[in-house]
This record gives structure tokens, sequence and C-alpha cells, in this order.
């Protein structure tokens, strides 16, 4: 598998990640954590080589499941991990008990770093990411904290994640756009909102790009039917995804729609939808890393038949041809805005 360096740093990894948010065991509901540690490994032996995990996640669940998964072989790998929310170790809480608010001080961003250093079972933290800005803090205070967690040798790279270009303007006038590796945000075929201001400033600045949501969070695989619905304990049931109404009423039902139509260019190629997905966003400069789920092997093998396929012009249009003919938007006209008051991104509008 080719490889693609963050922006103009030295660190360079496979184009398709790892993403392990589906690992926390809370978010997306019931998984197999055997045939996920499986496909940890698997994802090695096929090139993989970026995993991406957060505190949050499960919390805590996700790195330590990865970290037992990797095992001898975690120098194979490039680990990605987040911190920035106050975490609570009270496992008897409700998961959402245990998130509490942001915290981007100097003090708790060392503590953080330390805790995802023990549970990851590792001595340094490849790429260290800010999850979330922490707007009571300046970020001059945590970038200083990133700086003397990489001075100390616990972490190689740093960088950022659902930043938008006002917060990634702030962390440069901080005097760390230098230092930033790369911002993390959604991205795939039906939310563009990163292509206006996003990409433009990372490529302009020598910052990577890592998407989130790669496939859709699901709607770009092909798994979903009309009558899909999502349990309590599967974040999407709230119909929302990063503030975009993906997951409910006509919003859901037309994006299935395009979907279809998006398998039957995929397969006269072919390739299947969530391949084409993947091939679509790497197809995009800046991008260094399109993160997908992997939660077996079927995925996996899946996920990696992407990789090296380049998107002919043709493809292209045809892929726009579609979402004009059935009038379903991309927000690609959509810059990406963060609100202080939330973690998601601001609602759009179908």
């Amino acid at each position: 598998m080719e490889q693609r360096r963050f922006g103009d740093t030295e660190l360079a990894t496979s184009p398709i990640g790892f993403g392990t948010w589906e690992m926390s065991g809370t978010m997306y509901g019931k998984i197999d954590a055997t045939a996920a540690s499986r496909a940890v490994g698997a994802a090695i032996d096929h090139g993989i080589t970026l995993f991406d995990t957060a505190a949050v996640y499960g919390p805590f669940h996700s790195e330590r499941l990865l970290a037992k998964a990797l095992g001898a072989r975690r120098r194979e790998v490039t680990l990605v991990t987040k911190v920035c929310e106050r975490l609570s170790d009270d496992e008897t809480l409700d998961w959402r008990d245990r998130i509490g608010p942001r915290d981007g001080s100097y003090e708790h961003t060392i503590r953080a770093a330390e805790g995802c250093l023990q549970r990851l079972a590792t001595d340094v933290i490849d790429l260290l990411l800010i999850h979330h800005r922490d707007f009571d803090t300046p970020i001059a205070e945590t970038i200083g904290a990133l700086e003397r967690l990489r001075t100390d040798g616990k972490i190689r790279y740093y960088g950022v994640s659902n930043h938008d270009v006002a917060m990634l303007e702030e962390c440069r006038m901080a005097g760390g756009a230098g230092r930033i590796a790369t911002n993390q945000l959604p991205f795939n075929l039906f939310d563009r909102r990163v292509e206006p201001e996003i990409l433009p400033w990372c490529a302009a600045n020598g910052v990577g790009f890592m998407s989130y949501g790669t496939l859709g969070f699901g709607l770009l695989t092909g798994a979903f039917g009309a009558d899909t619905s999502f349990g309590d304990d599967d974040w999407r049931s709230e119909g929302s995804a990063f503030g975009l109404p993906l997951f409910r009423g006509a919003p859901f039902r037309d994006r299935l729609r395009v979907g279809a139509r998006l398998a039957e260019l995929a397969a006269a190629h072919g390739r299947t939808l969530a391949q084409l997905a993947i091939a679509w966003v790497l197809d995009h400069a800046p991008v260094t890393v399109a993160l997908v789920g992997m939660r077996n092997g079927r995925e996996l093998s899946e996920n990696v038949g992407a990789a090296g396929w380049k998107l002919s012009d043709e493809i292209r249009a045809e892929v726009d041809r579609i979402f004009a003919a059935e009038n379903v938007t991309t927000y690609a006209g959509t810059p990406v805005t963060v609100r202080p008051d939330q973690q998601i991104l601001s609602e759009g509008d179908d």
C-alpha cells in the first residue's frame, strides 16, 4: 500500500486508517470484541499502518482493546489518540456520566496524555490530537503542553480534531501551525463541508488532513435499508451526524437512494460502494488518511480493496451527476463551523 505524509512532516502512513470508535462498546451498539481484535492483526498484514483511537471512546475501552489487539506488533504501526474531556474512571457509571467538560489546560493535557500511554501500553504516542477545543483555555497553553510532551519524548507529533479555520488560525498565531501535523474532521460523499476552507487551509499551511466518517457512518456501505432502525445504544438513533440530519426522515431515504445509484456506478467498475467512497475521499488533496471502521475480516478486505484506485474524471463527474439528478445536497458550499456550546458541528438544513 502507498504511503502518504502528513503535510510538511516526516510522518508517513498508509492512506487508509483503522478507526476504532466502533470499538468503544458504547456508541455503535454491541460489537464482537474478538472479531474486532482479529481485524486489527489482519489490517496490519494488509498494509494498514495507522490506527486511530481516543480516550473518550468507551471511555478508555477502545484504547485498552486496541493495545491488547496490537500486542507485540505495536512497533509496526502509527498510533493516534486524542485527549480533551475530563473522564471518570468509575466504570459503575453510565458512560455518558463519565464524560465531563472539556479541559485543555496545561496540567490536564499532560496528565491525560500520560493516561493514554498507560492504556495503550506504549512509551510514545506517534500522533496526539486535541479532540475538541476548550474555549475556556488559551490555545497557546494547550500547545505549550503538547510541545512539552514532544520535548519529553512522550509523543512524536501532535495535531487537532474538529477545528474550523478560525481555530486553526488561532493555533497558527500561537506559534503552533508549524508543528500541527493534521486536522481531523468528517468528510465523505454526503458531507463535503471541509471543501471550501479547511482543505485549502491545510494545503496552504503544510498540514495534513484525516477524514472520519469516510463511509458516511454506514450510509456508504450498502448495509442500510428504508426500514433500518438504530437502537438506543447507537448514536445514530438521534438522527443527526455531526450537525447534519442524515439519519432521519427524508434526508435518510434520499441518501439511501443515492447510495444505491453510487453502488451501481462502482459495480460497473468492478468495485463496491464502500471502495468508491474511500477512493473518492483519498482523491482530494491534502487528505493524508481516510479513517474507516473495520469490525471484522469481511469489512477489512473490502475496505483495503480501495487502496490504489485512482478515480477517473469520468467517474468523478458521474458521481456529481447522480447527486444533481437526485437533488441531494452535499453541503459542499457550507464552511465548517464549530460552536463553543457543543461538541458537534453546526446544524445544516436539507
